[in-house]
């Protein structure tokens, strides 16, 4: 998974680096069984044996009917699970995760924002039109129905009779689900409905303490803990509904205006589904995969975009199967959905957020890292509730390891080397012990841990050890104690012991013969902002070249950048503001490597105002009559300032506003002047904190296109124009 993080210019610069690099209930109650009629028959080891090697994988099928207008499922569901275990066992425990959705508390909380944002756009819907829950109605064997309580998210089924090693029994569930309104993994929203979590799936069993895992979907982070098995399954949807599905999938007419697809998907870690009467599918194959793209035609040339998509996920597959192991599946889909600030993978398929404008599509690094995900999470599984440096370590190195070999120097190794601050927690930390700090630790760290083994090793050696990992652990769950086994078995015992005082002690950080150097940080980080900020305009074309955050990118890409302050203030307290605000520009300039001019005296003023000033974006700060530039050039601003609709001489005549606006140089359509102004004496108490603030928010990239904005004497905005950055919110978040 990968989820866009908070970006503000308050960071310190190591996070900046890190986010740059850079989406109803019914009142059911829960399950309780009915007393056995009769003992089960259990399916005898004998009887098995020429199909053994089929039944070391549960076996799924489920044959499902959308009731899309009610939104619900009605489904049933035949388990063929083996006792693979060397334990005699008298229950089963299935995940029920559909439950999350019993209440607000038990849901993801990653989700939370995006819920209150679509409550507040859709206020016919109540509050319980959020929740869901999945009811299940019997569970038998062979016709003999069985005991069971579904309590708290698990499933346990009493068997009612022993299940010795090697024996095999096959369950027959019924059940109804309930699905939410909203961005929950299991939701309908608009025209979409995203099936994550919707059935009964077997949990997996630790051998050690002799216990089905029965821990909750985490309301933080991530539990997809599942066991490898075969599915089959038929969805009952509208005929007029594109589905994709996990593996190979077939259509069948059913009744009037229906269809049942059939998908089977062998070998497969979690079965999931999206729907949607609106999806257009792009397939594309080449040397035997297929990848398709669900997604919906919103936008001029979208076509052309999904295209580019196929293409770059040709090349990350590619890629992965050359230095890890072939990916092994006929086809892999990608999905077009409503989440926001949040990627999420699956097996064999991953779910993206809409496409806005025209994306740079090669420095998508969130597309990157959601297929590695294919390799760990889907093939080589773990318990990501308590190990997910294992899948979410691994798939953010691999996604900079595949930049660092596409040569793309800004999302390669140096996003590694450029080091963070060190953090309390291990490496091996499971999820509710990093607090909210899990993309710190697990992704950002982790791959520094796996960058330091790939230098420690070397390519080829590295590469030797990962594909050693993906045979031994392919659909099968691994744990960071094997993993460290293998690197024993491949690079000795030192490099073991070395590396897995790395994963466990606290306070990791990279070795220093590693990292950048501070000259290398600095040229990193201007080259980060300087291609991000490009990348923005490049996807929004129809913003206005009068825009405040524009004067930035227009400053990385080498135009020059003076900053004119005002030498005529009346009072040392708007002296002092004058100062504050520089202060927290040149902060910022710092950070992004830009170096402006600034002028501060008259005389050097007059000097360079035809010429070097002629040729320079500007930023002037200050009330209008005590800043020299505007005094100059006033008729002019004037002018430019109506072509953006800013009312310059009624705003600048009323007392007490504070503001910015942008124009095209009075000398110069090709630069551009940016005045944050007061038209008071100085700042009022009331007004100062939210003016700062505000300033330098018009320059991010991570907010909206801001023209002009006035604020009134306490601080709220009475005026602006701007244009909605799409995601501006996702920041925000």
């Amino acid at each position: 998974m990968n989820k866009l993080k908070h970006w503000n210019t308050k960071l310190p610069k190591c996070m900046i680096a890190g986010s740059l690099v850079v989406a109803l209930s019914t009142g059911p109650v829960f399950g309780t069984g009915i007393a056995m009629a009769a003992k089960p028959t259990i399916q005898n080891d004998s009887l098995l044996e020429a199909d053994a090697a089929v039944h070391q994988l549960a076996r799924y099928q489920v044959d499902a009917k959308l009731d899309e207008k009610k939104m619900t499922i009605h489904g049933t569901e035949t388990v063929t699970y083996r006792n693979n275990t060397k334990d005699t066992l008298d229950n089963i425990v299935f995940h029920t995760f559909a439950d999350a959705n019993r209440s607000k508390d038990t849901q993801s909380g990653m989700f939370q924002n995006s819920n209150e944002r679509m409550a507040k756009e859709n206020p016919d819907k109540k509050p319980e039109d959020f929740l869901g829950g999945i009811d299940i109605n019997n569970v038998k064997s062979l016709g003999q129905p069985l005991k069971f309580d579904n309590t708290n998210q698990a499933l346990k089924v009493a068997l009612g009779q022993a299940l010795q090693p090697g024996q095999s029994i096959t369950l027959e569930l019924e059940f109804d689900v309930k699905i939410p309104y909203g961005s929950q993994r299991l939701s309908h929203y608009k025209n979409i409905i995203n099936g994550a979590h919707w059935f009964p799936v077997l949990s997996v069993y630790n051998p050690a303490d002799h216990t089905w895992d029965k821990t909750p979907y985490s309301t933080t982070f991530e539990s997809d803990y599942y066991d490898s098995a075969d599915y089959q399954v038929t969805m009952n949807v509208p005929a007029d509904y594109q589905i994709s599905m996990p593996g190979t999938l077939t259509v069948q007419d059913a009744e009037a205006g229906r269809k049942m697809v059939t998908a089977t998907a062998n070998n497969t870690r979690e079965f999931v589904f999206f729907t949607s009467p609106d999806f257009k599918v792009e397939s594309v194959t080449r040397d035997g995969l297929t990848i398709q793209y669900y997604y919906f035609d919103n936008q001029k040339d979208k076509k052309q975009i999904i295209d580019q998509y196929i293409d770059q996920a040709f090349k990350v597959i590619n890629f992965f199967s050359e230095k890890y192991g072939k990916y092994p599946y006929p086809e892999f889909r990608i999905v077009e959905s409503y989440v926001e600030g949040i990627a999420v993978e699956f097996s064999r398929m991953i779910q993206m957020g809409m496409i806005e404008g025209q994306p740079d599509i090669s420095n998508h690094s969130a597309f990157v890292h959601e297929i590695a995900h294919q390799w760990f999470h889907a093939l080589i599984g773990n318990n990501s509730e308590k190990e997910s440096f294992l899948d979410e370590g691994f798939a953010d190195f691999s996604m900079v390891y595949f930049y660092e070999k596409q040569g793309n120097p800004l999302n390669g190794f140096k996003v590694i080397q450029f080091d963070e601050v060190s953090l309390d927690s291990p490496l091996d930390a499971s999820n509710d012990k990093v607090g909210d700090s899990p993309d710190a630790i697990f992704y950002k760290k982790g791959r520094q841990a796996i960058y330091e083994l790939y230098r420690t090793l070397g390519e080829e050696k590295f590469d030797k050890l990962m594909q050693t990992y993906f045979d031994q652990y392919v659909y099968k769950n691994a744990t960071i104690e094997g993993l460290l086994q293998v690197v024993e078995n491949k690079a000795g015992k030192k490099v073991r012991d070395d590396w897995e005082a790395d994963l466990r002690q606290p306070n990791y950080s990279l070795k220093s013969e590693y990292r950048l150097t501070a000259d290398e940080e600095a040229a990193y980080m201007y080259e980060q902002f300087k291609s991000i900020y490009h990348s923005v305009f490049v996807q929004f074309p129809e913003v206005p070249s009068e825009t405040m955050s524009r004067i930035i990118e227009k400053t990385l890409q080498g135009e020059p950048l003076t900053i004119i302050l005002s030498d005529r203030l009346t009072s040392d307290k708007a002296t002092k503001q004058q100062d504050q605000l520089l202060n927290q520009f040149q902060g910022f300039f710092q950070i992004a490597g830009i170096k402006p001019t600034i002028i501060t005296e008259r005389q050097v003023l007059k000097n360079k105002l035809k010429k070097e000033l002629g040729d320079s974006n500007i930023i002037v700060i200050g009330k209008p009559d005590a800043n020299g530039f505007v005094q100059a050039l006033k008729s002019g601003i004037i002018k430019r300032a109506d072509t953006v609709g800013f009312k310059w001489q009624e705003i600048m005549n009323k007392s007490n506003q504070s503001g910015a606006y942008i124009i095209k140089h009075p000398y110069n359509q090709n630069r551009l002047m940016l005045h944050y102004f007061w038209t008071g004496d100085q700042l009022s108490d009331q007004t100062e904190d939210p003016f700062m603030a505000k300033a330098l928010e018009s320059l991010n990239f991570s907010n909206h296109f801001y023209q002009y904005y006035v604020l009134n004497n306490t601080g709220k905005s009475s005026s602006e124009q701007k244009i909605e950055n799409p995601y501006a919110k996702l920041f925000a978040e």
